[in-house]
């Protein structure tokens, strides 16, 4: 059998061996001059317009950030409408939430992402907004129910729910510490939804993944008729997939410590989706 495709892990590492054009771990004023910063700004920016085209933020609201070498990291900075930011406005931070680069404020939530990246290493970039549908559900303290939307089941999977805190402090960043390891996204209640990823525009988009998933379920409650879920089998074979992929989810985390093994009939079909997915990651960079 041929070797297993590359998982998102090592896709994650092609791309900072492509993007490590300069000393990301060298003084503040260096690692923010590489070519690997400014593009990350640019990222940073053109998610930020994405996130206000689609109305999941408002006002100031929401902050992006992404990692910069293993000691700093970019951010967007506090009082800025998303839609509005330039390069210059990007901040260069570090691990404490000390600004190094940069002319204006840090966003007071830049907690929420350091507490992020310190919980779990393969976190890079974090998305924090609020989609006014997965909102309704951080409101009540509740989730979308799994299996009705395969994209979701597969890149997002049982979204968390952090307790309620007061935003910009320390004890609100902690309230995602025990979902981190095993959740790319979590409701925070009383106040909208962050996300984890590889990258700023992958992080993006769990936003509009999950954002999707709450709005079609709330409008297939409305049509009347009972829904329909992916059956248990398949649910399987999703989380195989997510396996060898690289992705989390808290039923995997379930299953291992339990030490129950996962279905893998059709082992050749989610090996073929796995390098179709593989493939279309490539293709992006």
């Amino acid at each position: 059998m041929q070797q297993t495709t590359a998982t998102l892990a090592d896709h994650t590492a092609q791309t900072a061996m492509k993007n490590h054009f300069g000393p990301l771990d060298g003084s503040p004023a260096e690692a923010s001059g590489t070519l690997e910063a400014e593009a990350l700004r640019d990222e940073i920016i053109r998610a930020g317009r994405k996130l206000w085209q689609r109305q999941y933020v408002d006002g100031n609201g929401g902050n992006l950030s992404v990692r910069l070498g293993s000691r700093y990291l970019l951010c967007t900075p506090t009082m800025m409408s998303k839609t509005d930011l330039e390069l210059h406005d990007i901040c260069l931070s570090d691990l404490d939430g000390n600004i190094l680069v940069g002319n204006r404020p840090r966003t007071s939530e830049l907690l929420l992402h350091i507490e992020i990246y310190k919980s779990n290493p393969r976190a890079r970039a974090v998305v924090h907004c609020h989609p006014p549908y997965a909102t309704a559900f951080a409101v009540t303290g509740t989730t979308p129910p799994s299996g009705i939307i395969t994209e979701c089941e597969v890149f997002v999977g049982p979204a968390a729910v952090a307790p309620y805190e007061t935003p910009g402090t320390q004890a609100f960043a902690e309230t995602v510490r025990p979902f981190v390891e095993h959740h790319n996204t979590i409701l925070l209640t009383n106040h909208g939804i962050v996300c984890w990823s590889d990258t700023v525009t992958h992080a993006e988009w769990l936003v509009e993944i999950f954002e999707t998933c709450c709005k079609t379920f709330l409008i297939a409650q409305q049509i009347g008729k009972p829904l329909q879920t992916i059956p248990d089998n398949k649910i399987q074979e999703i989380l195989a997939l997510k396996r060898r992929m690289g992705l989390p989810d808290a039923r995997l985390a379930q299953a291992a410590h339990a030490s129950e093994p996962l279905n893998h009939q059709h082992s050749a079909e989610l090996e073929h989706l796995v390098e179709q997915t593989a493939q279309r990651l490539n293709e992006l960079y």
